[in-house]
């Protein structure tokens, strides 16, 4: 199997997006056999070259952040080269792995939801889709804690490689908690909100000159002529 990994994230090769092919690159290279080739989405010049790698792929993951309930610009923008292989013979198998800060999986149900009629549309084989909310801060914890995270992502590419298909148990373990229960979110937007600011918020605002400016409301009167 030929695999082509989509990195669908703006900070390219810095971002989680990347960590997450890695990831499941390792679960697939423990099957002999496979080659793939990685593609930068954030390189928007290079789009209609990758359309080319798409082609000649026997399988495509593309991974990517959740931004404001939906992808990524550089990622819709790649989506739209696509148009002209809408119903062609002989289009990759392709699935997605997506992530989201929000600790929560339901925030990417609808985004799941389109990826696969956006499969469906290509005539792809849809693989399914990997997603996970709190993903943000996978390679910040310490490796006990994003142990089941990464374990995860590995034996996805195991599935991959073996059976060159994501396993379904696999995607729903790797989902984390659909909700959080009522005491982590009464936790989370109390105490769980002063420590955000405190130890991030606030140090970031600092480093961006804007703390002085974190209770400004400039659109609190109109424009005049509005």
């Amino acid at each position: 199997m030929h695999l082509l990994l989509l990195n669908g994230s703006p900070k390219g090769e810095s971002g989680n997006s990347n960590y997450l092919l890695q990831l499941l690159l390792e679960g697939v290279d423990e099957i002999p056999g496979h080659t793939h080739e990685f593609a930068n989405l954030v390189r928007v010049k290079e789009h209609r070259h990758y359309v080319e790698l798409f082609q000649k792929a026997d399988a495509v993951v593309m991974a990517f952040p959740l931004y404001t309930d939906m992808m990524p610009g550089v990622v819709k923008a790649f989506i739209e080269e696509l148009e002209p292989l809408c119903g062609c013979e002989g289009n990759p198998a392709l699935g997605f792995i997506i992530q989201c800060g929000f600790p929560e999986s339901v925030h990417l149900r609808a985004l799941e939801a389109y990826l696969g009629k956006l499969s469906s549309r290509l005539g792809c084989c849809y693989l399914g889709t990997a997603l996970r909310g709190g993903g943000g801060s996978a390679r910040s914890m310490p490796a006990f804690m994003a142990r089941d995270f990464t374990e995860n992502v590995r034996a996805l590419g195991r599935s991959l490689g073996n059976r060159g298909e994501f396993n379904p148990e696999i995607i729903r373990r790797f989902a984390g908690k659909e909700k959080l229960p009522f005491l982590r979110l009464w936790f989370m937007g109390t105490v769980g909100d002063r420590m955000a600011r405190a130890f991030f918020w606030n140090r970031v605002m600092k480093s961006n000159g804007a703390f002085d400016r974190r209770l400004a409301q400039p659109y609190s009167d109109p424009p005049e002529g509005w």
